[in-house]
C-alpha cells in the first residue's frame, strides 16, 4: 500500500493525516439513491444507518440527499437542505466527535451545513454547477473534495470523449486545482470522478492510472463502492457486488488512495487493515 505521510487535511484548526488511509461511510438521505442499503428516510432508519457506520469503524461520514447518478434530474435546494440538516442533527448527537462531510453541489446549501456542524464540502461537480462555490469554500476555511465531471447528472453520460482519460482528468484537475489555490484554498481532497462523464471502460483506465493521479500531491478520494463499473460487466445487480468492490478498493488503496468511499464499512476497514498489516511485515 502507498503511503504518503505528508498529506494531512486541517479539520477546524486539527491537522488529520492519511497515514492509516480513511474510510468514509455513505449516508444517503433520499429515497432515490441507486443502491438502496445506504438508504435511509426517516429519522429511525437514519439513526440506525449511523450507528452502523460508526461501529463498523469509518473514519468519517458523507450524508448526501439529493441524487446525482448518472440521468438524474436534482431535487430543489430547499427539500435538499431540509435532509441534511436533519440529518447532520442526528449524527452529531449520535456520534459527537464524527467528521462529516456534505455531498452537495449547491453552495448555499454547503453554507448552511457547514454552519450546523459538517467539516468537509464534497461537491460532486467541481464547482461547474454553482458559480459561488469555490467563494464559499474560500469564505468558510473547510477542506474540499473537487471532483472531476462534465456537464450535469442528466448530461455527463453524453460527454464521455476524452484523448487520454487520465491524463485529461489530471489536466482538468489541475487548472481548477490552481484556482482554489490561487483564492487561497489551502485544504483540497481530489476526486477523479469514478462514474461520472466516464464509460466502463475509461472508469478501469481511469483506475489503472491511480498513481499518476496521486503525483499531483494532494489526497486521493475513490469513490467507486457498488458503482456499474463493477456490477454490469460482470452481470450481477449492484446487490451482489460487493466482492467487486472489495476487489477494486482494495487495488486503489494499493495504488496512492487516500480516503474510499463506500457503502460497506466493515468490509472496506478489513481491507485496509490487511493490507496495511502485509505492508507492515513485508
Amino acid at each position: 500500500m502507498k503511503q504518503y505521510h505528508d498529506l494531512s487535511i486541517n479539520i477546524r484548526g486539527h491537522l488529520l493525516d492519511f497515514r492509516r488511509p480513511w474510510i468514509m461511510g455513505i449516508l444517503n438521505v433520499t429515497p432515490d439513491s441507486f443502491y438502496s442499503g445506504c438508504r435511509a428516510v426517516d429519522e429511525d432508519e437514519v439513526i440506525a444507518r449511523v450507528r452502523a457506520i460508526r461501529d463498523e469503524g469509518a473514519d468519517c461520514i458523507d450524508i448526501g440527499a439529493c441524487s446525482t447518478r448518472p440521468g438524474s434530474d436534482p431535487i430543489d435546494a430547499d427539500t435538499e437542505l431540509s435532509r441534511l440538516l436533519k440529518a447532520i442533527s442526528i449524527v452529531r448527537r449520535e456520534w459527537h466527535d464524527a467528521i462529516i462531510s456534505v455531498d452537495t453541489f449547491r453552495a448555499s446549501v454547503a453554507r448552511r451545513c457547514v454552519e450546523a456542524g459538517v467539516h468537509i464540502i464534497n461537491d460532486i461537480s467541481g464547482g461547474t454547477l454553482d458559480p459561488e462555490m469555490f467563494d464559499t469554500v474560500v469564505e468558510l476555511n473547510v477542506p474540499y473534495i473537487l471532483t472531476h465531471m462534465r456537464g450535469t447528472p442528466a448530461t455527463m453520460s453524453s460527454l464521455t470523449q476524452y484523448n487520454d482519460v487520465a491524463a485529461d482528468v489530471i489536466s482538468e484537475l489541475a487548472y481548477k486545482i490552481r484556482e482554489l489555490r490561487q483564492r487561497g484554498v489551502c485544504d483540497i481532497i481530489i476526486d477523479p470522478g469514478f462514474g461520472f462523464a466516464k464509460d466502463i471502460e475509461q472508469n478501469f483506465q481511469l483506475l489503472a492510472s491511480l498513481d499518476e493521479i496521486s503525483k499531483i500531491g494532494l489526497p486521493v478520494l475513490v469513490g467507486i463502492s457498488r458503482k456499474s463499473m463493477i456490477w454490469k460487466p460482470l452481470g450481477i445487480t449492484p446487490a451482489e457486488s460487493l466482492p467487486g468492490t472489495i476487489a477494486l478498493n482494495s487495488y486503489a488503496l494499493l495504488h496512492g488512495a487516500s480516503i474510499i468511499r463506500v457503502h460497506d464499512v466493515s468490509a472496506a476497514v478489513q481491507a485496509r487493515d490487511i493490507l496495511q498489516m502485509i505492508q507492515k511485515n513485508g
